[in-house]
């Protein structure tokens, strides 16, 4: 049924999410990570402090430690790039094999219409149109096809999980 398909794909965005943060962890120097964020933050605002003050000769001081940091950034830029390669691939692979499906199925309904970028490419719930089309796939007016449903519960859920595995970007 419904519910049980909602849940279902929700549960699959957080298996997802959970593996995409277990390979991170795995392939993350979290503790380098969060010292070159912190250290290039840390440039980043004294430098902008630097330049709104009008401090030529700090920002000049500041700015020598440019190439630096941009090795820096470059560096923390990979270390993120790397587990994403090896999660990407196999998720692209299952969405290829999946997606005719997940085009033609909806799993649940949303109180209110969530198709907010303009035009019919991308349309994240049925409208009134497509439910009163009897051959069309929605059943319902704002009805959320399957795809958007793990769009949005993905979404949801991963700013949590990151938290909980220790694997978000900030420096909390």
């Amino acid at each position: 049924g419904l519910i049980l398909s909602m849940f279902a794909v929700a549960g699959f965005g957080i298996l997802l999410n959970i593996f995409n943060a277990a390979v991170r962890k795995k392939m993350v120097d979290q503790v380098k990570l969060k010292r070159i964020m912190k250290e290039t933050r840390a440039w980043q605002k004294e430098r902008m402090a630097a330049m709104r003050q009008k401090d030529t000769a700090r920002a000049a001081e500041l700015n020598k430690k440019s190439s630096y940091m941009n090795k820096m950034s470059m560096e923390m830029m990979q270390m993120n790039m790397r587990p994403m390669m090896i999660t990407f691939v196999p998720l692209i692979l299952i969405f290829y094999l999946v997606l005719p499906q997940l085009f033609a199925y909806t799993v649940a309904v949303s109180p209110i219409p969530l198709n907010v970028i303009p035009g019919d490419f991308f349309q994240l719930t049925c409208t009134a149109e497509q439910a009163a089309d009897p051959e069309h796939v929605c059943t319902a007016e704002n009805a959320l096809f399957l795809w958007a449903w793990y769009f949005l519960s993905s979404i949801a859920f991963s700013g949590i999980i990151m938290k909980l595995t220790k694997t978000s970007m900030d420096l909390s």
